[in-house]
């Protein structure tokens, strides 16, 4: 695993989603193999889309996978669709296809969101969301567990998790999830984890891929606000990383890249 230095922002190119993804499977399984020799649960934040897809289907394909204690790794999800629990809109449900089931990991570690038919509403769904974490918040701390490893998508609009553009959940601190509604992109119901609490993650890992991609990757580079670009503002406490491919790297610029490939 590459050496980590506080707070280190960084942009690591790769030819196209396939190579990203066998990138940030590399990274995500070597820092478990890490983090599940050194204490007894490791946290991770996991992502959908196809970008999320396709890292957790290079997991599952790495060959160092069945070499991790997946007893000690804790699975949470950044956002989901609010629909029901076989809908493949869901982002559980790919997850589980694509990695879960073909890992020995108890059900226990496995921290889905309520589906929409599971008899609660939305509102109810992110109480139970946030106070599942609460349950793994460390004494004196945050009201929810630091997660080693944060995965995000980023939409070509900006957002990540369900944190969109001039929307009212992005300032929202005082909360650990939110139920959204009319989101501007479907489904229009969701349960998204807030800004503070993906900011407390040691490592924020961003994949991004296409070339719609490229103008916000560069806004959000740059620095533009968190309101108007939310990628701008996610950042973990340790490292910082935008794994995307050449075309949406193209506004990226060159001293921006990291040369540690």
């Amino acid at each position: 695993m590459a050496a980590e230095r506080d707070n280190e922002r960084s942009v690591l190119v790769r030819a196209d989603l396939s190579a990203v993804a066998d990138l940030v499977a590399g990274r995500v399984i070597g820092t478990l193999a890490q983090l599940t020799e050194e204490r007894d649960t490791v946290h991770i934040a996991l992502t959908g889309g196809r970008g999320g897809a396709a890292v957790l289907a290079a997991i599952a394909a790495h060959p160092w996978r069945d070499n991790i204690n997946w007893a000690r790794v804790h699975l949470w999800w950044s956002d989901e669709r609010f629909v029901p629990a076989a809908d493949p809109e869901r982002n559980e449900v790919p997850a589980r296809a694509a990695l879960i089931a073909s890992i020995d990991i108890p059900a226990r570690t496995v921290h889905a969101t309520s589906a929409s038919d599971a008899g609660i509403d939305v509102d109810a769904a992110a109480d139970a969301y946030a106070n599942e974490l609460a349950g793994f918040a460390p004494v004196g701390g945050d009201p929810w567990p630091s997660f080693d490893i944060t995965l995000l998508g980023v939409g070509p609009d900006g957002h990540y998790a369900s944190l969109f553009p001039e929307r009212p959940e992005i300032n929202v601190t005082d909360r650990t999830a939110l139920a959204v509604r009319d989101s501007p992109k479907p489904p229009p119901t969701r349960v998204t984890l807030t800004r503070p609490v993906i900011n407390a993650s040691q490592r924020v890992w961003l994949v991004l891929s296409g070339a719609d991609k490229a103008a916000v990757l560069g806004l959000a580079l740059a620095g533009a606000s968190y309101s108007h670009v939310p990628a701008s503002g996610a950042k973990g406490r340790l490292s910082t990383v935008f794994f995307v491919d050449e075309a949406a790297a193209a506004e990226v610029p060159l001293e921006l890249i990291a040369q540690d490939q």
